[in-house]
């Protein structure tokens, strides 16, 4: 991709710089649960710091419905950012205006300020051009940081670049040169894990995977949707439906065109009902009942695939394969396979791309963080990147 990146930036002493970061965090009683994606937004920043720039952030925080509500505030990410570079990160109260103006004609070289919640504004999600305008105007620079989001055509992410010259920032860059290289030149045997609740959420990236991967493990409740749809088992499940089957097959034979070897579910953690406290019985799933509530993979769909984990060079991965966030009980099976990729990596036989919320917090639960290869900050962003497909947010910043 031709793209224009901040190593091109020289001479920016003095300009107001418009950053666009992802600071789209999880908030429970105003505290934030996980800092992954500010502290890899901190080189970029720190750069622009060093290089005497004047830099406002802009990020949205949840689905506020183009309205103001304190809930969706950004107040506790500016007191993060605070703690994290260690100097006052003020919040200013909008992302265009006055209030706005008046931050820049009070800041001076390497200050930081963040803006409130963009989603506080409807244009933001449609791309309104008079929005986008006002969120670049008094800016000399427009930088996308925000990997996470480029999949989306936004006023912060598409509408800005066509008032300001854009570039990509340390951590965009570094998104995409990784990921390019890992679907581009993968050192081979190449294994996915692909897993979720809802087929419909990951059928593009099966698609695409079954072409790409020398193997494919599909896990959670999609692993138990194919399942199904082979016809070998005769229980249902609440997030089976009969149209699936014709995708599934379609899928499996793409597989075997493409010389892709598919690994289903061969048992499922079940328990009486839907509770984190709810007793776990590991079944074969010959022997699952319709009354089963299906929360893990079993021990020996994880023996399967960590055995395609020892014979793979590279491998990528997104979705947690139980509820993970439902330790330890029914988390077993994500850690498991979370050790064990990273266990590969640390010996300097597996290369490891993760991404994926849910999946990179539970690398930050088993403390494997550290020892993966790349992990990237995007959900929806990276299926779509691994998927083919151009992102708009960075399709707006090719020369």
């Amino acid at each position: 991709m031709n793209i224009r990146t901040i190593n091109e930036l020289t001479d920016i002493a003095g300009k107001y710089i418009l950053l666009r970061d992802d600071f789209n965090v999880q908030i429970v009683d105003g505290k934030i649960m996980d800092t992954f994606r500010i502290e890899q937004s901190l080189p970029t920043i720190r750069r622009l710091q060093e290089m005497g720039a004047r830099i406002a952030i802009v990020s949205h925080l949840g689905r506020p419905d183009g309205a103001p509500d304190s809930k969706f505030s950004l107040a506790p990410v500016a007191f993060a950012l605070s703690e994290l570079l260690g100097e006052p990160v003020p919040l200013i109260s909008d992302c265009i205006g006055e209030s706005v103006a008046d931050a820049r004609r009070n800041m001076e070289n390497g200050d930081v300020v963040l803006l409130e919640n963009v989603r506080f504004h409807g244009g933001e999600e449609s791309n309104d051009s008079e929005f986008a305008a006002a969120l670049a105007h008094g800016f000399n620079i427009y930088i996308n940081d925000a990997f996470a989001v480029s999949h989306r055509a936004h006023a912060s992410t598409v509408g800005v670049t066509k008032f300001l010259p854009a570039y990509a920032g340390e951590l965009l860059a570094s998104e995409i040169a990784e990921l390019s290289h890992v679907m581009n030149n993968p050192t081979r045997p190449l294994m996915a894990i692909v897993s979720g609740a809802k087929l419909n959420t990951k059928i593009d990236v099966l698609e695409s995977m079954v072409t790409k991967c020398d193997t494919v493990a599909v896990c959670g409740g999609i692993g138990t949707t194919f399942a199904i749809a082979s016809g070998k088992y005769n229980f249902t499940d609440m997030l089976y439906k009969p149209e699936y089957k014709e995708i599934v097959l379609r899928i499996m034979a793409a597989a075997e065109k493409h010389g892709c070897k598919i690994l289903l579910p061969i048992d499922k953690g079940v328990g009486p009902e839907w509770a984190a406290s709810a007793p776990r019985t590991d079944k074969t799933l010959s022997n699952v009942l319709g009354s089963d509530v299906i929360m893990d993979e079993g021990p020996e769909s994880i023996a399967q695939i960590t055995n395609a984990i020892d014979e793979s060079k590279t491998i990528i991965w997104n979705g947690t394969v139980g509820m993970a966030e439902w330790p330890p009980v029914w988390s077993a099976g994500t850690f498991a396979i979370a050790k064990h990729i990273a266990s590969r990596t640390r010996a300097g036989k597996l290369e490891s791309i993760i991404g994926g919320g849910d999946t990179v917090a539970a690398l930050e639960a088993t403390d494997t963080m550290n020892d993966i290869t790349y992990v990237s900050t995007g959900g929806g962003a990276f299926l779509e990147f691994i998927e083919g497909r151009a992102l708009p947010g960075i399709v707006a910043l090719e020369n």
